[in-house]
């Protein structure tokens, strides 16, 4: 009886097991795909693509909708900011959130539960749009560069997880680098910097990938089109694709009848996608260690 019960049970989670795997390989299915048809197309030749029927292969393979691209100067401008603004934004602010997380975490730090308090109602509420663009604009920051920097320098929810990580750093390290002479500035970058270099890498990875994929910013506070992100761009693309009034650059050696509307689309999307997808896999591991720090450590 109990071998013809165990042989059931043992039944029952082979069947759940292969029912799970068959819903992740949907899963999977449906999230893979829309990013494999954008690639085939992006390699396909675009009044081929126009009549349809292509799902697994580019079926006229070409490479004139990165040349288009690449040869467009205004993919180009918007690809450097994007760039800049990401290396740029990415540095300030983790270096300045983990400042600023560094002497919170100290319990020592006057009005410290104030600051708190108000930062963490700020995880939940915002001014709203239109204060914040009347803020830029008397911060003089609309249609600059810098607009990309100044309002990202600092965030709360990473200052959390910096504070939790640093304060997992033992005191008496801290204690013996004051004997030594050091101050707070030195201990800061010369000790505890180098000690956090997973959740330095984890910080990193959060507000690259943000400064990467934001569209937003380039919209609403940037009017010149050099200073506008990839992002930007790729909207505007898709905003204006099947639209009379897309220009298609006419690279040498690309046949202009061949590049559509729909495969420049396809292959600035590829191109703007690419970057942050073969970074993401060598910082995944910081990651899910963040999220875990953020989530175990108050």
């Amino acid at each position: 009886m109990k071998k013809k019960f165990r042989i059931k049970v043992r039944g029952s989670e082979l069947a759940f097991d292969y029912v799970n795997i068959a819903i992740m390989l949907i899963i999977c299915f449906i999230t893979i795909y829309p990013i494999w048809y954008a690639v085939i197309l992006s390699f396909n030749d675009g009044q081929d693509a126009l009549k349809g029927g292509i799902f697994w292969f580019p079926r006229v393979f070409t490479l004139d909708n990165y040349k288009a691209v690449f040869r467009n100067s205004g993919i180009v401008t918007a690809y450097m900011i994007t760039v800049m603004r990401t290396v740029i934004g990415t540095a300030t602010s983790v270096f300045f959130t983990a400042m600023v997380a560094y002497a919170f975490s100290k319990p020592n730090i006057m009005g410290r539960k104030l600051y708190m308090t108000l930062g963490t109602i700020t995880m939940f509420f915002g001014g709203g749009l239109i204060p914040f663009f009347l803020l830029l604009k008397n911060l003089h920051l609309l249609n600059t560069f810098m607009v990309y920097i100044v309002p990202t320098l600092f965030n709360f929810f990473n200052l959390l997880i910096f504070m939790s990580f640093f304060r997992g750093i033992p005191k008496s390290m801290e204690e013996s680098a004051k004997m030594d002479g050091a101050n707070d500035l030195i201990i800061f970058i010369r000790m505890i910097l180098p000690l956090s270099k997973p959740v330095l890498a984890t910080i990193a990875l959060f507000t690259g990938v943000w400064h990467w994929n934001d569209y937003f910013f380039g919209v609403v506070y940037i009017n010149d089109v050099d200073l506008q992100p990839i992002q930007t761009y790729l909207y505007k693309i898709i905003a204006e694709a099947g639209s009379s009034r897309m220009a298609i650059s006419n690279p040498v050696g690309v046949s202009k009848s061949n590049v559509t509307s729909n495969s420049i689309k396809y292959a600035t999307m590829v191109a703007t996608t690419l970057p942050i997808v073969l970074v993401y896999p060598f910082l995944q591991k910081y990651f899910v260690k963040g999220i875990m720090l953020g989530a175990v450590k108050g």
